[in-house]
């Protein structure tokens, strides 16, 4: 990667609760102060595994283990670019979920609060690589990744509001959900209500759409439109938007959702926007060798995220959001090695021109600009 020269960087669920009416949207509300954790995230990690080589599942002899969660994902890159983490889950007393405790932990995340279930196994999924399919059907084009769950009935789907610590949830400047949580159970569900209900005090809320086609079978996916409108800050895909609210387009996802104080619509390879209380902001994604898509959204909110925390402007925001997507799409696997700050925010300060002719390899963030 050449580097231009740039300037200086500068229990049973209760009913759910109705939609909130359309309303203006919120001042850009930030992270609080003071919080001992700057972001806590919540959510369901399983212990993963990817054939050792090409191929489908039914031809892979050998798998390498790893973990796999959208949340635990978010916090792992969050810690590892310098920030105070906690992560929140469930996983059963057996060897995979000593595995997952083990592997989110070395990344420099708080598990103190992850609570470990003696009657219920911690979540397993096999995966090749490749775009996760969009039909939840077992994918017929060999481009498509396969994905296999085996998690009915985990321990991370026993959490509800009586299994949850309210106060480990809300001990950050930010808590960070996503809708994979509100699809495994009517606890879980009833959980992320409680989390999300308005009240003085309230962590910064992030929410990740995260749909699912699969985990939503015989469940409503317009819970996801009521969460996402009790939170601040809301990350969604256009594709997922048109598959569960028929809407992708940024201006009509705004109008549908005007709820959240910052609303991100990410269009893959295009770009984002970000529509905030002062307005509209754009990004184009970085042109990038793609070595695995897995993990590039729970990365796209880790850098936009930390950018919050950092008090960035939008446009700043979305660009270390494509970075930290650009360092997963660029390594195989859930996680990757992200750009360190002072990279990342070389390259978000490149003028537009400069910045649409980066082009990406594996290894990136490692090199030496």
């Amino acid at each position: 990667m050449t580097v231009p020269p740039v300037p200086p960087a500068t229990p049973a669920t209760p009913a759910a609760p109705a939609s909130p009416a359309p309303s203006a949207p919120a001042a850009d509300r930030g992270p609080r102060a003071g919080a001992p954790f700057d972001v806590v995230c919540l959510g369901e990690t399983m212990a993963a595994f990817r054939p050792a080589g090409p191929g489908r599942l039914a031809d892979s002899p050998l798998f390498v283990r790893g973990v796999g969660g959208a949340e635990s994902n978010t916090a792992c890159l969050l810690a590892r670019t310098g920030h105070r983490v906690r992560w929140i889950g469930r996983v059963g007393t057996d060897g995979f979920g000593d595995h997952v405790l083990a592997e989110i932990a070395a990344h420099g995340v708080d598990v103190s609060a992850v609570r470990r279930d003696p009657d219920r196994p911690t979540g397993v999924y096999f995966r090749t690589g490749g775009e996760r399919s969009t039909t939840g059907e077992r994918p017929a084009d060999p481009a498509l990744a396969e994905v296999l769950y085996h998690r009915a009935g985990s321990a991370a789907s026993a959490m509800s509001p009586a299994t949850v610590d309210r106060a480990a949830a809300e001990s950050g400047r930010v808590l960070h959900l996503s809708g994979i949580t509100a699809a495994l159970s009517d606890g879980c569900r009833a959980l992320l209500y409680e989390l999300t209900a308005p009240r003085p005090g309230r962590p910064l809320l992030s929410f990740d759409v995260n749909y699912r086609v699969g985990l939503w079978k015989g469940r409503d996916p317009a819970v996801l439109l009521d969460l996402a409108r009790r939170c601040d800050l809301v990350f969604t895909g256009a594709d997922e938007a048109r598959a569960v609210w028929g809407a992708a387009d940024p201006a009509a996802l705004r109008e549908l959702l005007p709820e959240p104080s910052v609303l991100v619509v990410k269009d893959g390879g295009r770009g984002a926007t970000a529509h905030t209380a002062a307005g509209t902001w754009q990004a184009p994604a970085l042109s990038v060798e793609t070595a695995d898509p897995v993990g590039a959204g729970d990365a796209f909110a880790a850098g936009f995220l930390s950018a919050t925390l950092r008090g960035l402007p939008p446009r700043a925001r979305l660009r270390h959001g494509h970075l930290a997507a650009a360092a997963a799409l660029t390594c195989p696997g859930d996680l990757a090695e992200p750009p360190g700050r002072a990279l990342a925010d070389r390259l978000a300060a490149l003028d537009d021109e400069a910045w649409g002719r980066l082009r990406l390899t594996p290894g990136w963030t490692t090199r030496k600009a």
